[in-house]
């Protein structure tokens, strides 16, 4: 995307942090206007995170104003809010590829740039990696410092925490800049972000304290009173006093589109040793009225006509699979107040808005604290009641030792809805949920379902849920379903696949929703199509009919086919010695980029046409 220099006089002097750090303090202010206009200019064009962006403008110019970056580290939390540094660090013209096939990855990435020191797409990583390299500096007697940039969503998950309480004890040298703008992607929750918010209408410290200094100060015998009063006030009023007593040197709170005021701060902090947090107040969606007035829908946005200020419409009749899920949740705690549902931070992406406004008392948002949102739904399902935790797979992830251990071990009835299983698309490789049947399938006591489309996925879910003997999960995808017609709920067998196709010679054996691509593919090749539905338990009466009738089995899903749903059939195959060949089909052994749904299944061969291709030169 070429510059116009005549909309952007000062941005186009700032190609990068260098030439930024030549340009007098004054003109900050004009570049952080341009800087806003530019990011709205080009995301409205490419789609993308947006509203984040909008609220670290400021912050941004004055970090790398400030510090000699790249030798000075800033270290990105999740990287939603880092559009304006991509803009700012040499990728400014290429920027409306953000996102797409080939394009600049969504999240500060290692291997595109030199100012992005990590690699990220999930939260609450910045302190300890930051702190790594922190030490290392030290190690090495360089005279660098390190600035982690976290959100105050994120800051609520423990490994936060863990990096300070950490960071405590060794002393290093680390600047953690707290960007608190009162939301992660849903509202945030907790008390943590309450005793934060206080601030926002805390003005009794500042008034208690400067009435008390003018007041008191001049009476000698009771100025070490006062002194002690001060610090009383600021402990009752100021969440600061939590990260004082992790070592760190608390300063703010202070406006975050200040950028003056950020430069004169952050040059005093940079002179000084030791560890310091910075609690800076920001707006989400900060310059765009529509983004202010709901950062929660313009957190991420496709192509939009800025001067129109709505969100265009999806042209897809067909329910997303998170919407069927949330509508199956809401029909299913109507008559049951034993159903409780719980997200990790993921109200919306879940499609939990509406039951957490019908049934407030039954649905519990943990915050970004995967592994929390486990082992609670073990408590409560250990005290009787019946846990549905909605996940994405690629954050279930985080809490796999709380899984095997406070859930599977102890057999408990908890039902996981795994989101946006397979290939998700734009967000890279750290949000591909590729993984999920591979770590699943080997747990013992796990029951997995793989729905085909949306109705099989509320049938799946209502099986799951009434199933009550141990864990169950239901694996489904990101977007919209076929436009099946659904049906009433009814309880599936347990482990019990279905032939959709009768065919000769091959057997395809689908696992989830490329079974339309499947029987595309089995239509022109004559094949059989089973719909498997179960990953675990296997349906092994059916697999050994197919290996009976036909010369070959190929087996297809959408996760890694190393550990998956393939494997499993391998081996029942090996251990059941049925005479048959079985051809693996599904995602490979690299980490999957980002792209279109459609782009990347193409490029991997997943589409009808693909697989078909993929069988026939197999059995040549």
């Amino acid at each position: 995307m070429s510059l116009d220099t005549k909309k952007y006089p000062t941005l186009i002097l700032a190609n990068n942090p260098i030439e930024l750090r030549q340009l007098p303090q004054e003109s900050l202010v004009a570049l952080c206007e341009e800087l806003r206009n530019f990011l709205l200019d080009s995301v409205s064009r490419s789609s993308g995170h947006f509203a984040s962006g909008l609220g670290t403008v400021e912050l941004t110019v004055a970090l790398h104003y400030v510090y000699n970056t790249p030798f000075d580290q800033l270290i990105w939390d999740v990287g939603h809010q880092a559009y304006p540094h991509k803009i700012l660090t040499g990728r400014r013209d290429r920027i409306t590829t953000i996102r797409q096939r080939n394009g600049l990855h969504p999240f500060p990435w290692r291997g595109e740039s030199e100012y992005d020191h990590l690699s990220v797409g999930h939260s609450s990583t910045s302190i300890s990696a930051g702190l790594g390299m922190a030490v290392a500096a030290e190690i090495e007697d360089l005279d660098r410092r390190t600035v982690c940039i976290i959100g105050d969503g994120a800051i609520t998950a423990g490994m936060a925490f863990e990096a300070m309480n950490h960071a405590g004890d060794i002393k290093s040298n680390l600047l953690v800049l707290l960007n608190d703008n009162n939301m992660s992607i849903s509202e945030n929750v907790g008390a943590l972000n309450k005793r934060i918010a206080q601030i926002l209408s805390g003005k009794l410290y500042s008034s208690l304290r400067e009435s008390g200094k003018k007041v008191l100060s001049g009476i000698p015998p009771i100025k070490k009173l006062v002194k002690r009063t001060e610090e009383h006030i600021k402990n009752m009023a100021v969440p600061g006093t939590l990260f004082q007593e992790l070592g760190f040197n608390y300063l703010g709170p202070m406006d975050g589109h200040d950028v003056h005021g950020l430069v004169n701060t952050l040059k005093n902090i940079r002179n000084k040793k030791g560890q310091h947090l910075l609690h800076i107040m920001t707006q989400k969606g900060r310059g765009y009225a529509p983004a202010e007035k709901d950062p929660i829908s313009w957190h991420s946005v496709p192509t939009f006509d800025p001067k129109i200020g709505t969100l265009p419409k999806s042209g897809n009749r067909c329910p997303s699979y998170s919407t069927i899920f949330g509508d199956w949740l809401c029909a299913s705690a109507s008559g049951d107040n034993k159903l409780m549902a719980i997200t990790p931070a993921m109200r919306e992406g879940s499609g939990m808005v509406e039951f957490s406004r019908q049934y407030p008392n039954q649905y519990f948002d943990v915050a970004i604290a995967e592994q929390h949102a486990v082992t609670f739904a073990a408590g409560l399902a250990i005290s009787g009641y019946n846990p549905v935790v909605a996940i994405y797979s690629t954050f279930l992830q985080r809490a796999y030792d709380q899984l095997i251990h406070d859930v599977a071990i102890q057999n408990l009835p908890v039902l996981f809805a795994i989101d946006r299983g397979g290939v998700v698309g734009a967000d890279g490789p750290t949000h591909q949920g590729a993984f999920d049947l591979s770590y699943l399938r080997c747990i013992p006591n796990m029951v997995i379902m793989t729905p085909s489309d949306e109705n099989e996925c509320r049938l799946m879910l209502h099986t799951a849920y009434h199933y009550r003997i141990g864990p169950t999960a239901v694996r489904y995808p990101r977007g919209n379903g076929t436009g099946i017609i659904l049906s009433d709920l009814y309880e599936l067998p347990l482990g019990k696949g279905i032939v959709r196709r009768q065919g000769t010679g091959v057997a395809i054996l689908n696992f989830g929703t490329l079974l339309i691509h499947a029987e595309n593919a089995a239509k022109a090749l004559n094949a059989t199509l089973v719909d498997m539905r179960f990953v675990k338990p296997l349906d092994g009466a059916l697999i050994s009919e197919m290996a009976d009738s036909h010369r070959a089995l190929v087996t297809i899903e959408e996760n890694a086919i190393i550990g998956g749903a393939g494997s499993g059939v391998n081996e029942y195959v090996m251990n059941s010695r049925l005479q048959v060949q079985v051809l693996n089909i599904g995602l490979p052994d690299h980490f999957l980029p980002q792209g279109s749904q459609d782009e990347i299944r193409s490029d991997l061969g997943l589409d009808g046409e693909g697989i078909r291709r993929k069988i026939e030169a197999w059995l040549a």
